[in-house]
């Protein structure tokens, strides 16, 4: 990450416990010949400075943490600093320059195609900013696609989705297409298909941006009432 980032974590975990997630060194550089910046020469430029000596933009630049078990662990920063890039190199959906990631101590970066999936599939799960849902899919369908693609029956899956769409609350609105919804309610249905596969961690992609500032209220106390209930990892 560049610019006046800041890394901050809140939780209760405790110090011995191992780490869901340990990050160290990580970069993600974009341009040509990215591998050859982290540890290069031209490694601690500022942006428009390495920008103009190599084509290169440092996204996310020797980022270090840690996140434990049951934690809410917040990335702080200004816009364009690199927290969505940063938060996709945790499961590869961007591919990282360079460092280390490992979830449960198992390496990330090595991991094959069907490894990969599992991660995204059972793992860690993200609510992204901008919704995600499938337009010509209901509430309840959409909720359930991740256990769809898990293989459960239409009947287990279904009876899940419904289940969060309670948890959420969205009651009744099982059967309506995302057009036929607010942005408040769109972002709940993100949030109950993230929670449908039961991962170990979820992932939030600055999900509440989006929505006006009294609807993020509301959605923030949601996540805050959810992590209360379940004390599931968060970052």
């Amino acid at each position: 990450m560049t610019g006046t980032e800041t890394l901050k974590a809140t939780g209760n975990a405790g110090p011995a416990e191992n780490p869901v997630f340990s990050v160290r060194d990580l970069w993600k550089v974009f341009g040509p010949r990215a591998d050859r910046i982290p540890g290069g020469e031209h490694a601690a430029l500022p942006p428009a400075e390495l920008r103009a000596a190599t084509g290169c933009t440092a996204a996310v630049r020797d980022v270090s943490f840690d996140v434990r078990k049951g934690e809410v662990f917040v990335v702080m920063g200004l816009s364009g600093s690199g927290k969505s890039t940063l938060v996709r190199c945790l499961t590869r959906l961007i591919e990282p320059t360079s460092g280390t990631i490992a979830i449960d101590g198992e390496d990330v970066l090595a991991m094959d195609r069907s490894r990969l999936r599992e991660l995204r599939r059972h793992r860690a799960a993200m609510v992204f900013q901008h919704f995600g849902l499938l337009p010509h899919r209901t509430v309840l369908d959409n909720v359930a696609y991740g256990l769809e693609i898990q293989g459960l029956s239409k009947s287990e899956r279904r009876s899940k989705a419904a289940e969060l769409v309670a948890k959420v609350g969205l009651d009744g609105l099982e059967d309506r297409r995302p057009s036929q919804l607010s942005g408040g309610q769109q972002q709940r249905v993100g949030l109950a298909r993230a929670l449908a596969v039961d991962p170990s961690v979820l992932l939030f992609d600055e999900p509440f941006s989006a929505l006006d500032p009294l609807i993020r209220r509301e959605m923030q106390d949601e996540v805050v009432r959810l992590h209360r209930e379940e004390g599931r990892t968060m970052v």
